[in-house]
Protein backbone atom coordinates (compact mmCIF):
# COMPACT_ATOMS: atom_id res chain seq x y z
CA UNK A 1 0.00 0.00 0.00
CA UNK A 2 2.35 2.44 -1.57
CA UNK A 3 5.64 7.11 -7.05
CA UNK A 4 4.06 3.32 -7.84
CA UNK A 5 6.92 0.59 -8.26
CA UNK A 6 6.13 -2.63 -10.33
CA UNK A 7 6.68 -6.01 -9.67
CA UNK A 8 10.14 -6.28 -7.71
CA UNK A 9 11.47 -7.78 -10.89
CA UNK A 10 13.50 -5.13 -13.11
CA UNK A 11 12.60 -6.55 -16.36
CA UNK A 12 8.97 -6.47 -15.42
CA UNK A 13 8.65 -2.69 -15.36
CA UNK A 14 9.12 -2.13 -19.10
CA UNK A 15 7.07 -5.65 -19.64
CA UNK A 16 3.80 -3.95 -17.79
CA UNK A 17 4.42 -0.30 -18.83
CA UNK A 18 4.94 -1.72 -22.81
CA UNK A 19 1.22 -3.84 -22.33
CA UNK A 20 -0.23 -0.69 -20.49
CA UNK A 21 -1.43 1.76 -23.31
CA UNK A 22 -4.23 3.61 -21.91
CA UNK A 23 -3.83 -4.93 1.06
CA UNK A 24 -13.74 -11.49 4.58
CA UNK A 25 -14.25 -14.28 7.10
CA UNK A 26 -13.51 -16.26 10.20
CA UNK A 27 -10.56 -15.10 11.68
CA UNK A 28 -8.98 -18.38 13.17
CA UNK A 29 -9.83 -21.29 11.43
CA UNK A 30 -12.06 -21.37 8.16
CA UNK A 31 -12.84 -18.36 6.11
CA UNK A 32 -16.34 -18.03 5.28
CA UNK A 33 -15.86 -18.74 1.57
CA UNK A 34 -13.85 -21.62 0.19
CA UNK A 35 -12.76 -23.13 -3.20
CA UNK A 36 -10.16 -26.20 -4.39
CA UNK A 37 -9.44 -26.43 -8.22
CA UNK A 38 -8.22 -30.10 -8.97
CA UNK A 39 -5.40 -30.38 -11.37
CA UNK A 40 -5.65 -33.96 -11.88
CA UNK A 41 -6.40 -34.85 -15.22
CA UNK A 42 -6.32 -31.77 -16.94
CA UNK A 43 -2.61 -30.86 -15.47
CA UNK A 44 -3.95 -27.57 -15.17
CA UNK A 45 -5.28 -24.90 -12.42
CA UNK A 46 -8.73 -22.93 -13.58
CA UNK A 47 -7.01 -20.76 -16.22
CA UNK A 48 -3.36 -21.04 -15.33
CA UNK A 49 -0.48 -22.05 -17.37
CA UNK A 50 2.42 -23.55 -14.91
CA UNK A 51 6.04 -23.69 -15.29
CA UNK A 52 8.61 -25.01 -14.05
CA UNK A 53 9.19 -28.77 -12.66
CA UNK A 54 6.68 -30.72 -11.17
CA UNK A 55 7.40 -31.80 -7.82
CA UNK A 56 11.10 -30.16 -7.86
CA UNK A 57 10.26 -28.96 -4.37
CA UNK A 58 8.72 -30.69 -1.40
CA UNK A 59 6.27 -29.28 1.12
CA UNK A 60 4.49 -30.85 4.62
CA UNK A 61 1.20 -28.89 3.54
CA UNK A 62 -1.75 -28.49 6.25
CA UNK A 63 -3.50 -30.68 4.27
CA UNK A 64 -2.55 -33.76 2.13
CA UNK A 65 -1.79 -33.51 -1.50
CA UNK A 66 -3.25 -29.95 -1.33
CA UNK A 67 -2.11 -26.40 -1.26
CA UNK A 68 -4.14 -24.02 1.02
CA UNK A 69 -3.91 -20.12 0.27
CA UNK A 70 -5.74 -18.01 2.00
CA UNK A 71 -6.14 -13.85 0.83
CA UNK A 72 -8.66 -11.21 0.53
CA UNK A 73 -10.65 -12.48 -2.35
CA UNK A 74 -11.71 -11.55 -4.98
CA UNK A 75 -9.12 -8.80 -6.06
CA UNK A 76 -9.28 -7.73 -9.63
CA UNK A 77 -6.22 -8.68 -11.71
CA UNK A 78 -4.85 -10.49 -8.67
CA UNK A 79 -7.94 -13.51 -7.95
CA UNK A 80 -10.19 -13.25 -10.72
CA UNK A 81 -13.88 -14.04 -10.78
CA UNK A 82 -17.34 -12.63 -9.61
CA UNK A 83 -16.78 -14.77 -6.53
CA UNK A 84 -14.13 -16.67 -4.34
CA UNK A 85 -15.96 -19.97 -5.82
CA UNK A 86 -15.41 -18.44 -9.43
CA UNK A 87 -11.94 -17.78 -9.12
CA UNK A 88 -10.05 -19.30 -12.17
CA UNK A 89 -6.74 -16.96 -13.06
CA UNK A 90 -4.98 -13.70 -11.92
CA UNK A 91 -1.37 -13.09 -10.78
CA UNK A 92 -1.29 -14.14 -7.37
CA UNK A 93 -4.09 -17.44 -8.33
CA UNK A 94 -1.87 -18.19 -10.85
CA UNK A 95 1.26 -17.71 -8.58
CA UNK A 96 -0.07 -20.16 -6.04
CA UNK A 97 -0.78 -22.47 -9.05
CA UNK A 98 2.88 -22.38 -10.04
CA UNK A 99 3.98 -22.92 -6.31
CA UNK A 100 1.50 -26.14 -6.40
CA UNK A 101 3.00 -27.50 -9.27
CA UNK A 102 6.37 -26.91 -8.72
CA UNK A 103 5.48 -28.87 -4.83
CA UNK A 104 3.41 -31.80 -7.14
CA UNK A 105 0.20 -31.25 -5.70
CA UNK A 106 -2.66 -31.73 -7.46
CA UNK A 107 -4.87 -29.43 -5.58
CA UNK A 108 -5.20 -26.12 -4.66
CA UNK A 109 -7.74 -24.75 -2.07
CA UNK A 110 -8.32 -20.77 -1.85
CA UNK A 111 -10.03 -19.54 1.18
CA UNK A 112 -11.10 -15.84 2.05
CA UNK A 113 -10.28 -14.29 5.51
CA UNK A 114 -10.05 -11.33 7.33
CA UNK A 115 -7.20 -9.39 6.15
CA UNK A 116 -6.45 -7.40 9.30
CA UNK A 117 -6.80 -10.99 11.09
CA UNK A 118 -4.71 -12.53 8.68
CA UNK A 119 -1.38 -9.95 9.06
CA UNK A 120 -1.54 -9.47 12.98
CA UNK A 121 -0.92 -13.55 12.51
CA UNK A 122 -4.46 -14.59 13.71
CA UNK A 123 -5.82 -16.90 11.38
CA UNK A 124 -4.33 -20.65 11.05
CA UNK A 125 -5.21 -23.49 8.84
CA UNK A 126 -2.99 -22.48 6.01
CA UNK A 127 0.15 -23.27 3.80
CA UNK A 128 0.27 -19.20 2.87
CA UNK A 129 -1.28 -16.44 2.36
CA UNK A 130 -0.92 -14.27 -0.74
CA UNK A 131 -3.15 -11.24 -0.75
CA UNK A 132 -1.42 -8.05 -1.79
CA UNK A 133 0.00 -7.95 1.66
CA UNK A 134 2.71 -5.14 2.26
CA UNK A 135 6.09 -6.78 4.45
CA UNK A 136 6.73 -4.59 7.39
CA UNK A 137 8.43 -4.95 10.73
CA UNK A 138 5.44 -4.72 12.54
CA UNK A 139 3.96 -7.25 11.04
CA UNK A 140 6.90 -9.81 11.01
CA UNK A 141 6.44 -9.78 14.33
CA UNK A 142 3.70 -12.01 13.94
CA UNK A 143 3.73 -13.78 11.18
CA UNK A 144 6.65 -14.67 8.57
CA UNK A 145 7.20 -12.99 4.50
CA UNK A 146 8.66 -14.30 1.32
CA UNK A 147 10.96 -12.40 -0.61
CA UNK A 148 8.98 -9.18 -2.13
CA UNK A 149 7.64 -10.27 -5.37
CA UNK A 150 6.17 -7.19 -6.20
CA UNK A 151 5.86 -2.89 -5.40
CA UNK A 152 3.40 0.07 -4.79
CA UNK A 153 2.05 3.00 -3.62
CA UNK A 154 -1.06 4.17 -2.23
CA UNK A 155 -3.52 5.27 -4.40
CA UNK A 156 -6.60 7.85 -4.41
CA UNK A 157 -9.81 7.08 -5.41
CA UNK A 158 -12.61 9.32 -5.78
CA UNK A 159 -15.86 9.62 -8.15
CA UNK A 160 -15.00 10.61 -11.25
CA UNK A 161 -14.99 14.77 -11.57
CA UNK A 162 -15.16 14.76 -7.77
CA UNK A 163 -13.39 18.25 -5.99
CA UNK A 164 -10.47 16.13 -4.56
CA UNK A 165 -6.87 18.10 -4.87
CA UNK A 166 -3.80 17.33 -3.09
CA UNK A 167 -3.59 20.63 -1.41
CA UNK A 168 -7.36 19.94 0.15
CA UNK A 169 -7.00 16.04 0.52
CA UNK A 170 -6.98 16.88 4.54
CA UNK A 171 -10.27 18.02 4.90
CA UNK A 172 -11.96 15.85 2.84
CA UNK A 173 -13.59 12.88 3.87
CA UNK A 174 -10.95 10.13 4.07
CA UNK A 175 -11.93 6.16 3.86
CA UNK A 176 -9.09 3.31 4.31
CA UNK A 177 -9.37 -0.57 4.90
CA UNK A 178 -8.91 -2.19 8.06
CA UNK A 179 -5.48 -3.56 8.93
CA UNK A 180 -3.61 -2.02 6.24
CA UNK A 181 -0.48 0.11 5.79
CA UNK A 182 -2.63 2.76 3.65
CA UNK A 183 -4.88 3.16 7.41
CA UNK A 184 -1.69 3.40 8.59
CA UNK A 185 -0.13 6.20 6.38
CA UNK A 186 -3.59 7.84 6.26
CA UNK A 187 -3.56 8.28 10.15
CA UNK A 188 0.19 9.15 10.59
CA UNK A 189 1.42 10.77 7.70
CA UNK A 190 -1.75 12.32 5.69
CA UNK A 191 -3.09 13.44 9.29
CA UNK A 192 -6.24 14.31 8.11
CA UNK A 193 -8.61 17.10 9.67
CA UNK A 194 -11.34 14.41 10.42
CA UNK A 195 -10.50 10.75 11.77
CA UNK A 196 -11.03 8.28 8.58
CA UNK A 197 -13.48 5.70 8.34
CA UNK A 198 -11.85 2.21 8.56
CA UNK A 199 -13.73 -0.85 6.36
CA UNK A 200 -13.41 -4.29 6.46
CA UNK A 201 -12.55 -4.90 3.24
CA UNK A 202 -12.07 -3.29 -0.47
CA UNK A 203 -15.94 -4.23 -1.48
CA UNK A 204 -17.14 -2.51 1.28
CA UNK A 205 -14.75 0.49 0.92
CA UNK A 206 -15.77 0.87 -3.06
CA UNK A 207 -19.42 1.23 -1.99
CA UNK A 208 -18.90 3.62 0.80
CA UNK A 209 -17.36 5.81 -1.91
CA UNK A 210 -20.10 5.22 -4.23
CA UNK A 211 -22.91 6.03 -2.15
CA UNK A 212 -21.10 9.09 -0.46
CA UNK A 213 -20.54 8.31 2.63
CA UNK A 214 -16.72 9.47 1.91
CA UNK A 215 -15.23 11.08 -0.71
CA UNK A 216 -11.93 9.52 -1.19
CA UNK A 217 -10.75 5.85 -1.03
CA UNK A 218 -7.00 5.53 -0.04
CA UNK A 219 -4.78 1.99 -0.29
CA UNK A 220 -2.93 0.44 -2.63
CA UNK A 221 -2.46 1.42 -6.41
CA UNK A 222 -2.84 -2.07 -7.34
CA UNK A 223 -6.06 -2.23 -6.17
CA UNK A 224 -7.77 1.00 -6.74
CA UNK A 225 -6.54 0.79 -10.13
CA UNK A 226 -9.19 -2.22 -10.79
CA UNK A 227 -11.68 -0.86 -8.77
CA UNK A 228 -11.70 2.35 -11.24
CA UNK A 229 -11.69 0.01 -14.32
CA UNK A 230 -14.52 -1.94 -12.56
CA UNK A 231 -16.55 1.08 -12.48
CA UNK A 232 -17.00 2.06 -15.69
CA UNK A 233 -16.08 5.10 -15.65
CA UNK A 234 -17.93 6.21 -12.26
CA UNK A 235 -14.51 5.95 -10.33
CA UNK A 236 -10.95 7.53 -10.79
CA UNK A 237 -7.86 7.46 -8.98
CA UNK A 238 -6.48 10.96 -9.09
CA UNK A 239 -2.94 10.69 -7.15
CA UNK A 240 -0.79 8.48 -5.35
CA UNK A 241 1.62 8.67 -2.45
CA UNK A 242 5.13 6.81 -2.82
CA UNK A 243 5.72 4.95 0.66
CA UNK A 244 8.50 2.26 -1.11
CA UNK A 245 6.69 -0.79 -0.30
CA UNK A 246 7.02 -4.57 -1.32
CA UNK A 247 4.13 -7.11 -0.82
CA UNK A 248 4.88 -10.65 0.08
CA UNK A 249 3.99 -14.29 0.35
CA UNK A 250 2.81 -14.57 4.44
CA UNK A 251 3.32 -17.67 6.31
CA UNK A 252 2.47 -18.60 10.06
CA UNK A 253 5.43 -17.40 11.86
CA UNK A 254 8.41 -20.83 11.59
CA UNK A 255 6.53 -22.17 9.18
CA UNK A 256 8.42 -25.09 8.06
CA UNK A 257 7.92 -24.31 4.46
CA UNK A 258 8.94 -21.21 4.07
CA UNK A 259 12.54 -21.65 2.38
CA UNK A 260 10.98 -24.01 -0.01
CA UNK A 261 8.48 -21.76 -0.97
CA UNK A 262 10.92 -18.63 -1.19
CA UNK A 263 13.08 -20.39 -3.33
CA UNK A 264 10.10 -21.52 -5.67
CA UNK A 265 9.15 -17.88 -5.84
CA UNK A 266 13.02 -16.41 -6.33
CA UNK A 267 12.89 -19.37 -8.96
CA UNK A 268 9.39 -17.78 -10.93
CA UNK A 269 11.27 -14.58 -10.65
CA UNK A 270 14.38 -15.67 -12.71
CA UNK A 271 12.68 -17.82 -15.10
CA UNK A 272 10.12 -15.17 -16.14
CA UNK A 273 7.29 -16.83 -14.89
CA UNK A 274 6.25 -13.47 -12.35
CA UNK A 275 6.63 -11.27 -15.67
CA UNK A 276 4.03 -13.41 -17.66
CA UNK A 277 1.72 -13.06 -14.78
CA UNK A 278 2.02 -9.22 -14.20
CA UNK A 279 1.68 -8.55 -18.00
CA UNK A 280 -1.29 -11.33 -18.46
CA UNK A 281 -3.19 -10.23 -15.95
CA UNK A 282 -2.59 -6.85 -13.82
CA UNK A 283 -2.39 -4.64 -17.52
CA UNK A 284 -5.69 -5.77 -18.25
CA UNK A 285 -7.13 -5.13 -14.52
CA UNK A 286 -5.39 -1.89 -14.22
CA UNK A 287 -7.16 -0.60 -17.29
CA UNK A 288 -4.12 2.31 -17.32
CA UNK A 289 -0.33 3.20 -16.56
CA UNK A 290 0.18 3.43 -12.77
CA UNK A 291 3.20 5.43 -13.98
CA UNK A 292 0.76 8.19 -15.35
CA UNK A 293 -0.84 8.69 -11.88
CA UNK A 294 0.34 11.86 -10.21
CA UNK A 295 2.44 11.19 -7.39
CA UNK A 296 1.32 13.34 -4.42
CA UNK A 297 3.10 14.80 -1.25
CA UNK A 298 1.92 14.22 2.17
CA UNK A 299 3.18 17.27 2.93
Amino acid sequence: MRSFRMPAVPVLTALLLTALTACGGGAVGGGSTAHTTDSKGSGTYGDCEVTGEKGSIALDTVEDGTLTVVGDLPSPGWWDGDTVAQIDSGYEFCMAANIAHRAGLDRLTVRNVSFDALVAGKTDGFDLALAEISITDERRKVVDFSAPYFDSNIGVLVKADAPVTQADIGTKRLGVKQGTTGADFVRNTLKPKDEPKVFAGDVELQAALQAGQIDAALTDVAIVLGKARESKGKLAVIGQYATGESYGALYPKGSKNAAAINGAIEQMRKDGTLNTLATTYLAEAFGGDPAAIPVWSAK
